[in-house]
């Protein structure tokens, strides 16, 4: 089992997006970027070992930084709709960004899948780790607190893909993050 890590990109502003490829040597394969710490593909073998992607996801750079719909990206501060974009927490009402009408969607107009996460693999026992880290500061898009949060992908032996999520704050705030992959089940 191995990470490889190649550029995938420049982003406007000259800093390398990176693509890790996570190899079980069994037939799977997982492409993660960590710009918005997405998943971009992944390889998976069928009954008869031929192997076909089933998730959806642009082939370059470009793709990832117009409109979109998530495709694998790690949405954060907050998955789903904040009505009204705002919300009450210790008797204070915070005002979030308002990205969908008047509502926020998914962290915001800079959410976490809009972001350059900080990447480092990390040896295992069983297999290694792509660990990606993002540091959201007070007041991003509306929320209170700093907020750091990690996330780690690996694969294992059984063609099973392990995603874990983290998240520490320095006050009270609302966190919900989860992976917006589409799957393809049709590859298989």
């Amino acid at each position: 089992m191995k990470i490889e890590r190649k550029t995938f990109g420049i982003l406007r502003d000259g800093r390398e997006v990176s693509r890790f490829l996570l190899d079980n040597g069994r037939g799977m394969q997982v492409e993660v970027i960590n710009y918005g710490a997405i998943i971009r593909s992944i390889r998976v073998p069928d009954r008869k070992r031929n192997s076909a992607d089933i998730v959806l996801g642009f082939s370059n750079l470009e793709g990832y930084l117009g409109d979109h719909p998530y495709f694998g990206t790690m949405v954060g501060r907050f998955c789903n709709r904040i009505g009204k974009a705002s919300f009450e927490l210790e008797g204070k009402i915070h005002r979030l960004s308002a990205n969908e009408g008047k509502n926020q969607l998914h962290g915001g107009f800079e959410g976490f899948d809009r972001k350059l996460w900080e990447a480092e693999v990390r040896p295992d026992e069983k297999s290694p780790v792509l660990l990606l880290r993002y540091e959201s500061p007070d007041g991003e898009e509306g929320y209170p607190g700093n907020l750091a949060a990690e996330v780690e992908y690996s694969v294992n032996e059984s063609n099973e893909l392990r995603i874990e999520c983290r998240a520490i704050t320095d006050k009270p705030t609302h966190v919900n993050l989860t992976n917006h992959s589409y799957f393809n089940l049709n590859g298989c």
